[in-house]
């Protein structure tokens, strides 16, 4: 939940290195107006010789009062730590940027470098980003290591600004050769949206220093979770990842789950509260199951994933030694689902691992309008069909009626036409193609996109037939061609094929309302072949095997093909 990503976030922050050289008025809840009211705290800051951090959280500073404690630290040149969150409660707004500038001006005369900079907790809107800017850019920041911006109101302008800024202090500090290095970043509650994140990412992707991450509750889309999934994919140390509370629905998650698999030091993923869905969560299996081999946590929960998709992730941490905790708690497991998760974690000897599941929303219920929008699609697809028919036979009374004209030139047959296939598949049309079939439908489907090919794949399959030796192999060898070609490829989504199959199918439900094709033994018994070639990824049987062992009505009219691919599932899944 959201408040796990705040005790996470508050955790984090309290972690702050206490170092030598330390002067603190942390928490002691004083107001200081004018520079009269902090005429002891110059002082000391004055006589403290080596400072190197000044902990002011916690209490409220006016304008005079900044500039008096700025003027003051305009001669600590080994000044490295500013802990200063909260410290403008109950002040208006338009106090903060001239306190913040004047601060960050003594710093930049000082010839301070920083390396923690931590102003959470301090409302000040894109106006206090302001504040900073001029600091962000200086040579005070060229050392920064951790930023804490967190619970600050920045908003779409303010994360702009920062982002700007932070490109500007890389781009001056590479020029001297010592580039920004920053280690930690901290922005929860800042309504930063797909703009602000985006625009940060941006920057994040040029510096490629992250260890940590935390932009919880900033109102993100897919479009914003898939700039950061990028930008991530450029920080090779990144130790935690925390997005909890922003909305990546399939596309940020399958996004997300292709960085993950670019990175080998996370320890802490959070994606609590995101919305993952199941077809998300089969991506994130997939890149745990994969990598990640120093995974500690792994927080999924709130996100809509169903059972068999919970088990996904379940079995994917297996193997993991340094794993701590895994949260699935409120989902849409059902109580046999709950269950059934348990025993599979018991079964890794990792019980002990998985979090609460008290708060489980239980077993999606299916849509009555599904039923009804698919007889509305039937019938539109049959009109289609009809159309198409009584187009076909249009051309040839014309073509009949074309070699009664003396005048006419003899009728010539139209060439082989795959699009015409996949529109309308049958057994006759697949075979007319000819010996250059899988050429034609290698030119036909785009290949780079997992869905469209999955979609090939099932359109062609619709028509094996076991019994007809010709049409197998037309069959298989088309749908050889196609995936060992896309598979090849680097960039082909493997496991986004995967789950458009079974959304396809009708195993898996979809945030895009796919409908779900009619599913024939051919489908079953073309796929049955399929996992059993060397182009087909070993890490996508686990999947499938837990799809098909599902009792569902889709199935049921294809028993024995499904039987038969279930025992070839586990005869090919890699042993661990």
């Amino acid at each position: 939940m959201a408040t796990d990503a705040v005790a996470q976030l508050a955790d984090s922050l309290a972690k702050t290195q206490v170092t030598e050289g330390e002067l603190s008025y942390k928490g002691q809840g004083r107001k200081f107006d004018n520079a009269q009211s902090v005429e002891e705290m110059v002082k000391e800051i004055q006589e403290f010789k080596g400072l190197q951090a000044l902990r002011l959280e916690g209490n409220t500073y006016g304008v005079e009062a900044a500039q008096a404690i700025a003027k003051a630290l305009e001669t600590k040149r080994e000044f490295k730590y500013c802990y200063w969150s909260d410290m403008f409660t109950g002040r208006l707004r338009s106090e903060i940027p001239p306190a913040l500038n004047s601060l960050g001006a003594a710093l930049m005369t000082a010839g301070a470098r920083l390396t923690v900079l931590d102003l959470s907790d301090n409302a000040f809107g894109p106006d206090g980003v302001k504040g900073i800017e001029k600091l962000l850019k200086s040579t005070a920041c060229h050392t920064l290591q951790e930023l804490r911006l967190n619970n600050c109101g920045m908003g779409i302008g303010g994360g702009k600004i920062l982002a700007a800024a932070l490109t500007e202090c890389h781009k001056q500090s590479s020029a001297q050769g010592t580039p920004l290095g920053l280690k930690v970043f901290i922005a929860g509650r800042n309504r930063l949206e797909n703009d602000g994140a985006t625009a940060l990412a941006q920057a994040f992707q040029l510096m490629g220093s992250l260890e940590e991450v935390h932009v919880p509750q900033n109102g993100i889309n897919h479009p914003g979770v898939t700039a950061l999934a990028t930008a991530m994919q450029h920080n090779p140390q990144l130790r935690v990842l925390n997005l909890n509370d922003n909305t990546f629905t399939k596309k940020g998650a399958i996004a997300m789950a292709q960085a993950l698999k670019h990175l080998r030091s996370v320890q802490v993923i959070n994606f609590g509260d995101c919305l993952v869905r199941s077809e998300g969560a089969i991506a994130i299996a997939e890149a745990v199951t994969e990598g990640l081999p120093i995974l500690k946590e792994l927080n999924l929960s709130f996100g809509e994933i169903t059972g068999e998709a919970a088990l996904l992730v379940a079995q994917s941490v297996e193997g993991k030694a340094t794993l701590e905790k895994l949260d699935l708690n409120g989902n849409c497991l059902g109580e046999e689902g709950c269950d059934a998760l348990r025993e599979v974690m018991d079964g890794l000897n990792m019980g002990d691992l998985l979090g609460s599941l008290s708060d489980d929303e239980g077993e999606p219920e299916e849509e009555e309008e599904d039923d009804d929008d698919e007889e509305e699609e039937d019938d539109d697809d049959e009109e289609e069909e009809d159309d198409y028919e009584e187009e076909d036979d249009d051309v040839e009374e014309e073509e009949d009626s074309s070699v009664n004209q003396v005048s006419s030139p003899p009728s010539v047959p139209r060439p082989p036409d795959a699009a015409s296939f996949l529109c309308f598949p049958s057994p006759d049309k697949l075979l007319k193609l000819g010996t250059k079939r899988a050429l034609l439908f290698e030119q036909q489907v785009d290949m780079a996109d997992a869905g469209k090919t999955a979609e090939a794949f099932l359109k062609i399959s619709s028509v094996y037939n076991e019994e007809d030796e010709e049409v197998k192999s037309a069959v298989l060898d088309s749908i050889d061609a196609i995936l060992r070609k896309a598979f090849a490829s680097p960039s082909f989504q493997g496991y986004n094929f995967v789950s458009s199959l079974l959304v396809m199918l009708g195993l898996l439900k979809s945030e895009d309302k796919v409908k779900p094709v009619h599913v024939v033994p051919g489908h079953l018994q073309a796929l049955e072949y399929v996992v059993r070639q060397d182009y087909f990824p070993q890490d996508h049987i686990a999947v499938l095997e837990a799809f098909m062992s599902r009792h569902v009505q889709a199935l049921e009219s294809c028993s024995s093909a499904r039987n038969i691919l279930k025992s070839t599932l586990e005869h090919v899944r890699p042993e661990n």
